[in-house]
């Protein structure tokens, strides 16, 4: 009895000293050498050997088992002769499913064919299915797959999930990119020599109250802020308009916040706005100002209400306002929409917009990296809408046309010849 107790304690010595050894070199060893070495090992140990080295390496006693063999041949001179970076022989291991199921690809091609959208041309495509629908549907086909599985063979015929990508922009305008040179060559020209220059715009109407807003912030787990369930309008608390102006030379902006309507009277007070509290002061000696608006909205190229009310802005001032559209169809290339309204959005994200001066202050406490500063204020005038400008208005309107493209570039002097004429 006590020698049978000695032979255990032994045995238990000698696995564990197997066991170190083989985490010693586990890394560095193939698939084929972590079986060979298990197999040398169950050979040293005698009886038991098998078990022993498939506890101490965690392997299954059928690699230790066939590790084993291996060692054997080896001693004995017949081991098959593998190449140096192979563990298996050729057609070993298990079969793709693809081998096994040579219909499987074309049957999961024909299912996706009814979902598929974009060019069938393309190397790259997308299915509206989601992997748990298309699992199932296999699954009536005949066929048991994993998600990973399946995610793999999707990759194999070329799809991927995507979203939508916003590229149709319509009809293009054939001197659109005219335009823009024309846009960059004038703001270069007018920051070069210490002018302001401002990207104006109205940010997307808000609807005051509980309601939903985009994205997440950090609450208490658990504790998520109360909303409205339905987005409908209140009458009583209404919409916030929010019109920016970005300066471009000094990353400053000012947003003006309305509650009536978005007109271009409003759009020109908001610059007012934005003078008299920064452009004044960053801008003392200024002796002309160019505004950059998109080509519709309050401040758009046709809007005669707009060209008369910067008439009589251009008079406050006392020197000439150039004013450059962009191209119809082009307002997602205005400056201000990804370098002041998009940072906006995402300071205010998941934050339901209950009052104006909520709004006025998440757009005030607005900044970036870059060094974006953003003031804001609430203006509660009235803007009527309709507003009808005669010819007779029209003309007294001190407007220059630019020789390439007038509608979309002029200048409006103060009703003033000599200074005009300076």
């Amino acid at each position: 009895m006590k020698s049978n107790t000695k032979s255990i304690t032994q045995r238990k010595a000698s696995e564990a000293e197997m066991k170190a050894r083989f985490e010693c070199l586990q890394d560095s060893l193939t698939e084929r050498g972590r079986r060979l070495f298990a197999g040398s090992e169950a050979l040293a140990f005698g009886y038991g050997g098998i078990a022993a080295a498939s506890r101490a390496t965690g392997l299954s006693h059928q690699t230790v088992r066939r590790g084993l063999q291996e060692c054997q041949q080896i001693e004995s001179g017949v081991a098959p002769v593998l190449e140096p970076h192979r563990s298996r022989r050729p057609g070993g291991g298990r079969k793709r499913l693809t081998v096994k199921h040579p219909q499987l690809l074309p049957t999961l091609k024909e299912l996706l064919e009814s979902t598929t959208r974009g060019d069938p041309e393309s190397p790259l495509l997308w299915t509206a299915r989601s992997q748990r629908n298309l699992v199932a549907a296999m699954k009536e086909k005949g066929y048991s797959l994993s998600k990973h599985t399946l995610a793999k063979l999707l990759q194999e015929l070329g799809y991927s999930l995507q979203g939508n990508n916003k590229r149709l922009e319509g009809a293009q305008h054939p001197d659109r990119n005219a335009q823009f040179e024309h846009i960059n060559e004038t703001v270069r020209r007018q920051l070069e020599v210490g002018e302001p220059a401002i990207s104006v715009d109205t940010k997307k109407k808000e609807l005051m109250g509980a309601y939903k807003n985009t994205g997440r912030e950090l609450v208490p787990k658990g504790h998520p802020e109360p909303v409205n369930v339905h987005d409908f309008p209140d009458d009583e608390m209404g919409k916030a308009i929010p019109y920016g102006v970005y300066d471009l030379g000094e990353n400053e902006a000012w947003v003006s916040v309305g509650v009536s309507h978005d007109t271009a009277e409003f759009a020109v007070e908001t610059i007012h706005w934005w003078y008299k509290q920064l452009g004044q002061a960053l801008y003392p000696n200024a002796s002309s100002l160019l505004i950059m608006a998109d080509s519709g909205g309050s401040n758009g190229y046709r809007l005669r209400l707009w060209k008369v009310q910067l008439q009589a802005l251009a008079d406050q001032f006392r020197f000439p306002i150039t004013v450059c559209h962009l191209p119809p169809g082009t307002s997602k290339w205005n400056k201000i929409e990804h370098r002041l309204f998009s940072f906006i959005t995402q300071n205010w994200r998941g934050k339901p917009l209950v009052t104006h001066q909520v709004i006025v202050e998440l757009i005030a406490a607005t900044s970036t990296r870059t060094g974006l500063k953003v003031y804001s204020h609430l203006d509660e005038r009235i803007y009527a809408t309709g507003q009808r400008i005669s010819d007779k208005q029209l003309a007294t309107v001190n407007l220059e046309p630019d020789a390439w493209h007038g509608e979309w570039n002029y200048t409006i002097y103060p009703n003033d010849e000599t200074n005009h004429e300076s």
